[in-house]
């Protein structure tokens, strides 16, 4: 659901899963394959993100730059208002079995 320049993505939960999921964001843009390979592996966990699209810059743009200063490229990921990084960083945390306990599955 597109919401004011950003996306909604969830997955068919019960309101006390919901509860102790984590709040996940990602800034995205338009075209790119990393960004695609994050959404993949969080759709797959059936997990809920708000994704930002920042290809044309601005608001959002800034929005993360503020968040993480030294971030330049897309994916950036935030779990509970924690970077994590990009899409590789989400990867090795899957492949290290550390992504569901910092998801809350």
């Amino acid at each position: 659901m597109l919401l004011g320049g950003f996306k909604t993505c969830q997955a068919a939960e019960t309101k006390e899963e919901s509860a102790n999921m984590a709040k996940v964001e990602i800034y995205t843009k338009a075209l790119c394959g990393y960004c695609h390979r994050a959404r993949r592996l969080l759709d797959s966990k059936g997990v809920e993100y708000t994704e930002y699209d920042i290809t044309l810059g601005g608001e959002g743009r800034r929005e993360m730059i503020a968040r993480k200063p030294d971030a330049r490229t897309v994916p950036q990921i935030f779990i509970d208002d924690v970077s994590i990084g990009g899409s590789d960083d989400l990867a090795a945390l899957e492949s290290a079995g550390k992504l569901d306990a910092l998801l809350g599955l």
